[in-house]
């Protein structure tokens, strides 16, 4: 039975990702931080799913991981790596707390490394191991090549992670190994449901107040016609397993919109977007 690991799996993207993986006839070891969701999830999926406990931050503790999975596949390679597990830490820049602006590329660039480094040497990432060679599928955003007001935090975690998995793609070649980005759009995931509770108080009283209560607005309802996470982990498995995969696949409810934010001139895309938060400049 061919075995993947995927991040970040108590919620969201990474729930579908091993949901649909399960189906498929997968073995999956899915990542969690808390006891109570390594037990849930156990319970939910059985015997095909085992839960890893640890933050992707921690270093000591994916290696813990990484060595626990190792033995697991006794000698046999790893299918696949899924690099999902994130957060998005909202806020004007201008503004945001610097400690939360770290804890964002700590999670979202940093954070995938350390993963990384300890799962690829069991995709094949390394010397003198044997000819099947597995992928890694890491999950950046259609937001880590076009940047939103208020959440440039996170796109800039995902800007990070796009260049990242393409520098690694071209180091892995010299193993074999394949590193393909999925790219989703808005999806109906907790990120979205907790947009009304977003805390702006603290920027009410900074010129973004009225602004920021549009873009919350705007979070529900993309949230509200979102893919369903497991759309995302269909993307996933053809990452994983199609004979010829694309080097990005992008999956959002909007396709037409997302090529015109990327065709587009750059500034008649501000332009677009300060009409619709009223961000233009009243100076």
């Amino acid at each position: 039975m061919n075995s993947v690991v995927v991040t970040g799996v108590a919620t969201g993207i990474g729930w579908g990702c091993v949901n649909i993986l399960l189906n498929k006839g997968f073995r999956v070891f899915g990542s969690v931080r808390k006891e109570v969701d390594a037990a849930r999830l156990q319970s939910q999926w059985g015997a095909n799913f085992e839960p890893l406990l640890f933050d992707v931050t921690d270093e000591a503790a994916v290696q813990a991981a990484a060595q626990r999975v190792k033995g697991t596949l006794a000698g046999e390679p790893l299918f696949g790596l899924v690099n999902n597990a994130g957060i998005a830490v909202p806020g004007p820049l201008l503004h945001l707390p610097i400690t939360a602006f770290r804890q964002q590329l700590d999670v979202n660039v940093v954070g995938q490394l350390i993963v990384t480094q300890a799962f690829a040497p069991l995709c094949g990432a390394a010397p003198h191991t044997p000819p099947r060679k597995g992928r890694i599928v890491n999950i950046t955003s259609v937001g880590g090549t076009s940047a939103s007001p208020f959440v440039g935090a996170y796109n800039s975690s995902k800007f990070a992670f796009e260049g990242l998995s393409e520098a690694l793609r071209r180091e892995l070649m010299l193993f074999g190994v394949d590193v393909i980005t999925v790219a989703p759009g808005a999806v109906r995931t907790p990120i979205w449901d907790k947009a009304e509770a977003i805390d702006v108080a603290q920027y009410e009283q900074t010129a973004y107040g009225p602004a920021l209560r549009k873009v919350r607005a705007l979070m529900l309802a993309m949230g509200q016609k979102g893919l369903t996470p497991e759309a995302i982990g269909e993307a996933v498995h053809r990452a994983l397993t199609a004979g010829a995969p694309k080097a990005r696949y992008v999956v959002t409810p909007d396709p037409v919109q997302n090529l015109i934010v990327n065709t587009l001139p750059r500034r008649l895309v501000d332009r677009i977007i300060a009409r619709r938060l009223g961000l233009a400049d009243k100076v």
